[in-house]
């Protein structure tokens, strides 16, 4: 008898994200007290990322897919400033951290390069190549100074 499985499970990156999600629910379990508010939206910001990859496969519309695929790439960069806090906040050691951060890393770059393939949008940097940005900006910065007449004021009477 052969086991059927979703065309989501066969996917690297949602195996991955899986895989993340278990190490947040161990590396979790130590956090309480001042913590468990971030130790919350972290369980909720990695369930996210293998839930809405799921969900986007399950799409026929190629720019839906890759919207939730966007959606699951904001939920890994949320797992990794979440990280980023706790580490800070004493939560979670350095060393445990960065095995976590290696696996977000990676799934990021999945996800980027399968939205990118599924979006189809695409713009050449060519074309801005010629742009001197620092010249618009330098503009923009001081438009307000060419003003020939003063605001009016408001007159209290």
């Amino acid at each position: 008898m052969t086991v059927q499985t979703f065309d989501h499970e066969r996917l690297d990156v949602y195996r991955l994200s899986n895989d993340y999600v278990a190490r947040s629910f161990e590396a979790s379990q130590s956090l309480e007290g001042l913590h468990r508010h971030a130790r919350d939206q972290w369980l909720r910001a990695a369930q996210s990322i293998p839930l809405n990859i799921a969900e986007g496969n399950g799409t026929r519309s190629l720019k839906d897919r890759a919207r939730f695929l966007d959606i699951a790439r904001g939920s890994a960069l949320e797992c990794a400033a979440i990280q980023d806090v706790l580490v800070t906040t004493k939560g979670i050691k350095v060393q445990e951290d960065a095995a976590r951060k290696a696996m977000l890393h990676r799934i990021v770059a999945m996800l980027t390069r399968m939205a990118m393939k599924f979006d189809g949008v695409a713009e050449s940097s060519a074309a801005y190549a010629d742009i001197d940005y620092d010249y618009e900006h330098r503009f923009a910065e001081h438009e307000h100074d060419t003003q020939d007449t003063p605001e009016p004021s408001i007159v209290t009477g």
